[in-house]
C-alpha cells in the first residue's frame, strides 16, 4: 500500500467528543489497516493523551502519536477542502447523502485532485450535532439493520476506511495458487474416462442397460463442475490410487 504524499493527501479521520480511550485506539487500528494515519480529536471526554487509547491502538502508535486535538469542529476542519460527516438519521439538511461505497469514490477523486479531505464521526451515544453536520459537504449514512442500528465508533471508521481503500483499486494481498479457467474439454474427458474405467472395474455400471445413462449423467456432472486443470489432476490421482485396490477386469 502506498504511503501518504503531499501530492495526494489521504483523508483525515476526525472523532468528535469521543468518550472512551479504547474506542479511539480501536479507530486508530482500523485507520492504519487501510493506510490512513491522520487522526484529529475534538473535545475528547477524558482529555488527551489517553493511556487507554494508546494501549488499545497496539501497533498503530504512528496514528496515536500524531493525533491533533481541537476545541471545536470548525477549528478541526478549517484547513480542509472537503468534509463528509456520518449520521444515522435525517436532520433536514440540504446536503448530498452517500453510502460508504459512494463516498469512498468521492474521497478518492478529491484526494487525486490534491484536496485535503476529512471524515467526521460523532460521539458514541449522541453522534454529531446538526450544526456540526452543516459544516460538511456531504453526509454518509451506513445502511444497517433498522432493528439493531447500533454501530461501534471503530466499526464505522473501519467501514469508511475500507470503502475508501477499495475505491482506490486495492489488490488482494495474495493470489490463488490455482488457475481460474476451467480445464479444456480434452483434459476433462480424459479425467471422466479414467473414472469410468475405475467404476467399471468396481462393478458400478450394473445392470448393463443403465451404463449409457449413468455415464451421460456423470459426464454432465463434471462438465457443470468446471474443474480447473490442477483439480482434474488431483481427482485423477485419487482415482489412480483407488484403482490399485480394484480387481483387474
Amino acid at each position: 500500500m502506498s504511503s501518504q504524499t503531499p501530492e495526494r493527501p489521504f483523508p483525515l479521520v476526525i472523532l468528535v467528543r469521543p468518550q472512551m480511550g479504547e474506542n479511539i485506539g480501536a479507530a486508530a487500528r482500523a485507520m492504519l489497516n487501510f493506510g490512513l494515519s491522520g487522526m484529529r480529536l475534538v473535545a475528547p471526554r477524558d482529555g488527551w493523551p489517553n493511556p487507554k487509547a494508546k494501549a488499545m491502538a497496539s501497533g498503530a502508535a504512528a496514528v496515536i502519536d500524531g493525533v491533533r486535538v481541537f476545541d471545536t469542529v470548525a477549528e478541526a476542519v478549517a484547513d480542509c477542502d472537503h468534509v463528509v460527516a456520518t449520521t444515522a438519521r435525517q436532520r433536514g439538511l440540504f446536503l448530498p447523502v452517500h453510502t460508504p461505497q459512494t463516498v469512498g469514490t468521492e474521497l478518492q477523486k478529491w484526494s487525486g485532485e490534491g484536496r485535503r479531505t476529512a471524515m467526521l464521526f460523532g460521539a458514541e451515544k449522541t453522534g454529531l450535532e446538526t450544526d456540526e453536520l452543516a459544516m460538511a459537504d456531504a453526509l454518509v449514512t451506513i445502511p444497517v439493520n433498522p432493528d439493531f442500528s447500533s454501530l461501534n465508533l471503530a466499526q464505522a471508521v473501519l467501514l469508511l476506511a475500507y470503502e475508501w481503500s477499495q475505491a482506490g483499486g486495492q489488490s488482494p494481498l495474495f493470489e490463488s495458487p490455482y488457475e481460474e479457467a476451467p480445464a479444456s474439454r480434452g483434459v476433462q474427458e480424459g479425467m471422466v474416462e479414467h473414472l469410468f474405467e475405475a467404476l467399471d472395474r468396481a462393478g458400478y455400471f450394473y445392470p448393463e442397460e443403465k451404463r449409457a445413462t449413468l455415464q451421460r449423467n456423470i459426464r454432465t456432472l463434471f462438465t457443470n463442475a468446471q474443474l480447473t486443470e490442477p483439480e482434474t489432476r488431483l481427482f485423477r490421482g485419487m482415482v489412480r490410487q483407488l484403482m490399485r485396490h480394484l480387481p483387474e477386469k
